[in-house]
């Protein structure tokens, strides 16, 4: 039976953008990944919630409260509670929280790749090494350019061709891992049994 990533419940805080992940049930999967994202009032609007492409997977938003704005290719789009909102693969999209209390919904891809490891590496970070962000939370280059490289083909910027980033984040990968920036979870670790480094990244309910 598949082993969970993380613990069931696991909740991240990611204060640059006031977003929390809860990774209720993180059970890998190549045909599904999810997770839930809880927004503040003006959650979303930090530095490294930017127009973003996702080239293999579709990517649906299920409100469960709230209301979402998400952006896709340049055209808004407004989810309330209870409506689902698909991003095709490849579109250049970004969401933020449209209302002016707490929203709540639920990610998921299709296909899974590994989406949930990418996204517990990249909320973690926020909290594990906030050094690595500006103050508004824009991610410093070599330490977003080690996370992309190793995850390529998950996640790119909008705009700038794919493969002018793929050798872009190639180039700095090494430099990044020389420097000492390094990956809170790779594409290839085991299964994390680091409990005690998670819950510095976790705030209890």
């Amino acid at each position: 039976m598949p082993k969970a990533l993380v613990p069931a419940h696991t909740r991240i805080v990611n204060r640059f953008n006031k977003e929390t992940f809860v990774f209720t049930d993180p059970v890998e999967s190549e045909a599904l990944s999810k997770f839930d994202v809880i927004l503040e009032k003006g959650g979303s609007g930090g530095g490294n919630a930017i127009a973003h492409i996702h080239p293999k997977a579709d990517e649906y938003f299920h409100i469960h409260k709230g209301r979402l704005m998400i952006m896709i290719e340049g055209v808004e789009h407004f989810a309330d509670a209870g409506e689902t909102v698909m991003v095709p693969r490849g579109k250049a999209h970004f969401f933020r929280n449209a209302g002016d209390g707490e929203a709540h919904a639920t990610v998921s891809f299709t296909p899974g790749q590994k989406h949930l490891r990418f996204f517990v590496n990249l909320a973690a970070s926020t909290v594990l090494t906030p050094e690595n962000f500006s103050p508004q939370g824009d991610p410093k280059l070599l330490a977003i350019a080690l996370k992309l490289h190793a995850y390529r083909d998950h996640l790119y910027l909008a705009g700038p061709p794919i493969w002018v980033q793929k050798l872009m984040f190639a180039a700095l990968a090494p430099i990044s891992r020389l420097m000492g920036y390094r990956l809170i979870v790779g594409p290839d670790d085991d299964l994390l049994g680091r409990d005690a480094v998670l819950e510095l990244a976790t705030e209890p309910r």
